[in-house]
């Protein structure tokens, strides 16, 4: 579908370090939306699917001593996780404090697993994940492409 990238000629990136991606996929006759806001070390993304409403809303950051990531839900209450899961595999996977907004339909973990796939692809084409063998043994590790992160 229709890929496009909201940026300003040099590169996409602003003054304050700002990168906004927005993109649309089909799957199973479901149109997804995607918007991914990149800032100083962390990322803000939303999925939607029928409407442009925010969703739930989850936080998703590494902890210590453990080097785990916490995943705390900041809108729209815990009695649905859609999301939940995703945000906590986006900070393993960046390295990077993670926002993520998720606006698609309960109960429907296949559509969830594709809306994840397709942005984890689209965060690894804007180079903003880290190695998997890295992403899986240094959860509180210094980001990947920090150069990206920084002002």
């Amino acid at each position: 579908m229709e890929n496009s990238v909201i940026d300003n000629k040099d590169g996409g990136v602003n003054d304050d370090g700002v990168q906004v991606t927005c993109f649309t996929e089909v799957s199973d006759d479901v149109t997804l939306h995607f918007q991914i806001i990149r800032l100083h070390k962390q990322i803000y993304a939303w999925i939607g699917s029928n409407s442009a409403k925010l969703g739930h809303m989850y936080a998703a950051a590494s902890t210590r001593p453990n080097n785990t990531v916490s995943v705390t839900s900041i809108l729209g209450g815990a009695s649905d996780n859609t999301g939940s899961g995703i945000a906590r595999r986006l900070a393993l996977r960046t390295g990077v404090n993670i926002i993520l907004a998720c606006n698609i339909p309960k109960n429907n973990p296949m559509l969830e697993a594709e809306a994840e796939k397709k942005l984890v692809q689209k965060l690894i084409n804007l180079g903003y994940t880290r190695p998997k063998s890295e992403a899986k043994t240094a959860v509180a590790a210094k980001p990947m492409n920090e150069d990206k992160f920084s002002s």
